[in-house]
């Protein structure tokens, strides 16, 4: 099987490059595990300084697989199972305390969006559209996405993102302050890398005392955990079985009609 997660660390920098470009990078189980398992190593690992984490392909990431929650949604695969797997890496976001640095081409899709809330910097490239379609699948949102986007966006903004499902271009995602700039895609990848090297060279503790101090790991884990209960319970109600029913069959769904 390819490497769906190529892990690679050099001058200081970790970095993860999502490698499921024929499946536009969604997110499968073992890819969580692998993105989990080396942000929570990265901080025992003296040489990382700094993570980086960027994706093959013309586009970051779809999310989640879909045919994993409608696995579960059916009855197929617990509930519980499900949000463990995802789980660790939305915990590993939370409690890192080495900067983590994202490059984003394309489309960046649910945990694709929220994953660069724990970003310490991001750079998106002219193509990218940032999308968090929890409410459309009948879900919630997650990763402390409902404390940290609001914080970052604004409210309504926010609402919009995840009610309306209103996609954020590159140029809005900078001006909102999602993203730090925009760059030319062939020069994306050597902008966010010279920005990790650039961290790289800091010293290391003064840059993790600064990073503590702009974050509230507990109050997001807390979140989190609250987030994930309802995600679980939406995950298998009858919303989203018409969700993933209308996405199956190619048509609108209509939540009218569900008791």
């Amino acid at each position: 099987m390819t490497e769906r997660v190529i892990i690679e660390k050099s001058g200081g920098v970790l970095t993860l490059t999502l490698n499921r470009p024929e499946k536009k990078n969604a997110l499968s189980p073992d890819m969580y595990a692998a993105l989990s398992g080396a942000i929570e190593g990265a901080a025992a690992d003296p040489e990382v300084r700094c993570v980086l984490i960027q994706a093959n392909g013309d586009m970051f990431t779809a999310g989640n697989d879909l045919s994993d929650f409608a696995a579960v949604n059916s009855g197929d695969t617990p509930p519980a199972g499900e949000r463990r797997v995802g789980g660790a890496l939305l915990e590993a976001l939370a409690r890192a305390t080495i900067p983590i640095i994202a490059a984003v081409n394309g489309r960046a899709v649910g945990i694709g969006t929220t994953m660069l809330l724990h970003c310490d910097l991001v750079f998106v490239d002219e193509n990218a559209l940032l999308t968090t379609p929890f409410v459309n699948l009948a879900l919630a949102p997650e990763a402390a996405s409902s404390i940290l986007l609001p914080a970052r966006i604004g409210y309504v903004r926010a609402f919009s993102m995840f009610v309306l499902g209103e996609a954020v271009n590159a140029q809005k995602a900078e001006a909102w302050g999602i993203a730090n700039a925009v760059v030319p895609a062939g020069e994306l990848r050597a902008r966010a890398r010279a920005a990790a090297e650039a961290v790289a060279a800091r010293p290391t503790t003064s840059v993790a005392i600064t990073k503590s101090l702009m974050r509230e790991p507990e109050a997001l884990m807390a979140r989190i955990k609250e987030e994930g209960s309802h995600f679980t319970t939406q995950l298998v109600s009858p919303e989203a079985k018409e969700a993933f029913a209308a996405f199956r069959e190619k048509r609108p769904p209509d939540f009218t009609k569900v008791a």
